[in-house]
């Protein structure tokens, strides 16, 4: 389910102001946030963010396409192993 059009877009307040101070400072050191529901919007265009990810932080890279996404959606909190071999299970049985 989408978030009404009426209210807009979700985007954390202290999130925006961080971006509204890299951008005045020229400062490009990652903006560490917890925020994956917040949406990108064009003024984050250019600027990198730490997004958490359960136990650590994700560097990503917002660029023009990724306006209107979630930072969420950058960072995977799934990290795939690999699957099992299975020619090595057959010779088991």
């Amino acid at each position: 389910m989408s978030r009404s059009l009426k209210k807009g877009p979700y985007i954390d307040p202290n999130v925006m102001k961080k971006v509204k101070r890299a951008k005045e400072s020229g400062d490009r050191s990652p903006i560490k946030t917890w925020s994956r529901s917040c949406t990108i919007t064009p003024e984050m265009v250019g600027l990198t963010f730490a997004v958490h990810r359960g136990n650590d932080f994700e560097e990503v890279y917002i660029e023009e396409n990724m306006v209107g996404h979630k930072l969420g959606e950058f960072a995977k909190t799934r990290i795939f192993r690999e699957h099992s071999n299975r020619k090595m299970d057959e010779e088991l049985f």
